[in-house]
């Protein structure tokens, strides 16, 4: 049976970026990712980037020392930084592709054609006790080779449904979503999704009975500036409950 509500995985990066922008010590993201765990959220997700725009080395270490939710960290398969997750030990990383122009992350990893990489990166967090998911679009050429590279979880790329320029193209990107989150569950992996949901957006996916799991940073982020960041993590939990599922 579907659980009663899609897990909620909160990205702090944009407070980072605030951060960054003075290259100061405030708006802190530990602080703010402690205060959405105590708003409900089921874990934190930060991206930890060559270029080093937002989220530091030592947020993750502060992180990993101070969550009592779950830490997921986001991150490219550069070695310099798979040796740094490896000495923090997130519960989790995603793996993600990196451009240093891309303003965000602007599609799935390409795990169809970097099949032998990848199958070395998810063994060497696998052996140490890290879950691995990888970031994809929601081709079948991707779920097949993020099965077969051995990662355990994906997360769907919502970027094209999040940004559609029409009701109907939503819709057909919504049914995509579906259709690929059934085939990764099917072969036996779990389901996550992110990229550009929002309080208008994210409540659609709740029907996909497959996906567990939504990571949202910008909108909760930006949500916060008018209510509250409790607020705002709670806001979102609501439009992620399933009425009337079991748990």
């Amino acid at each position: 049976m579907p659980r009663n509500r899609v897990r909620l995985g909160v990205n702090i990066d944009h407070v980072a970026t605030l951060r960054q922008a003075r290259r100061g010590r405030f708006p802190d993201p530990v602080e703010a990712a402690l205060i959405c765990e105590q708003a409900g959220a089921d874990s934190i997700v930060c991206h930890l980037r060559e270029d080093r725009r937002h989220i530091q080395e030592s947020d993750v270490v502060a992180l990993r020392k101070k969550l009592r939710i779950g830490l997921n960290l986001e991150m490219s398969v550069a070695p310099a930084i798979v040796a740094i997750a490896l000495r923090i030990r997130p519960d989790q990383v995603t793996l993600v592709p990196e451009r240093r122009q891309e303003l965000t992350t602007e599609g799935g990893l390409d795990v169809a054609r970097q099949r032998k990489r990848l199958k070395q990166v998810v063994r060497a967090f696998e052996k140490a006790g890290i879950v691995v998911s990888l970031f994809v679009d929601p081709q079948s050429k991707q779920l097949e080779a993020s099965r077969d590279v051995g990662a355990r979880m994906i997360e769907l790329h919502t970027g094209a449904y999040a940004e559609a320029s029409s009701a109907s193209k939503q819709a057909r990107d919504l049914r995509l979503l579906a259709q690929a989150a059934k085939k990764a569950n099917q072969m036996g992996l779990a389901v996550a999704a992110g990229h550009g949901l929002d309080y208008e957006n994210t409540a659609a996916l709740v029907r996909i009975l497959e996906i567990e799991e939504a990571n949202i940073g910008f909108s909760i982020i930006g949500r916060a500036l008018a209510v509250g960041l409790p607020k705002a993590v709670a806001e979102m939990r609501q439009l992620l409950t399933r009425k009337g599922a079991s748990k």
